[in-house]
């Protein structure tokens, strides 16, 4: 499979090859995805090798969790591009307590790859997302845009937003809410 002719249904039967065990599966889904992926850790850790770790980390939990993909529930970039937000925020939770995702408003990626929210955006639900987040009120969209998106972690933003931790989920609890109710519908 040619890296530039991935498709949503060419990515959901490598899942399947995956979730049965077939390591050249997961190698063709490495060769389409990784530079993507890579991406979004990079955005949120803004360290290379840091970054290299955690993608590593990340095609591990696709090894062994290929078989909790749910195609219902997101497409695969989204399921994947949730896994290396999660696995990055959380090496970024582990410098330490002072450690959060600053403004990388400029930052450039060096190696092209495309943004966290290009990515997502690039999903199947694209407009459907974009429609569903411009429905929300300005403040739950920009916390949604800025936890998801850019990776800022609740502490940052609360810390950001003059809120507290506690506020700034209830918020994004309620907005998601609020989306997946719009998405379903």
């Amino acid at each position: 499979m040619a890296a530039g002719a991935t498709t949503s249904a060419n990515l959901s039967q490598l899942m399947a090859r995956i979730a049965s065990g077939e390591r050249e599966a997961l190698r063709q889904l490495y060769q389409a995805t990784s530079a993507k992926l890579f991406g979004v850790c990079l955005r949120i850790l803004s360290d290379r090798e840091e970054s290299e770790d955690v993608l590593q980390d990340v095609y591990v939990t696709i090894w062994r969790r290929a078989d909790r993909f749910d195609s219902s529930r997101a497409s695969v970039m989204t399921w994947l591009s949730t896994i290396a937000r999660n696995r990055a925020i959380d090496r970024l939770r582990a410098r330490g307590p002072l450690a959060y995702a600053g403004s990388i408003e400029g930052m450039e990626i060096p190696d092209g790859a495309d943004s966290a929210e290009t990515l997502l955006f690039a999903a199947d639900d694209r407009n459907k997302l974009h429609g569903c987040l411009s429905q929300l009120d300005d403040r739950t969209e920009k916390v949604i845009r800025t936890a998801f998106f850019e990776g800022v972690t609740y502490e940052a933003l609360a810390r950001s937003m003059d809120a507290p931790v506690g506020t700034v989920k209830s918020w994004i609890r309620r907005g998601l809410a609020k989306l997946k109710g719009c998405l379903q519908s």
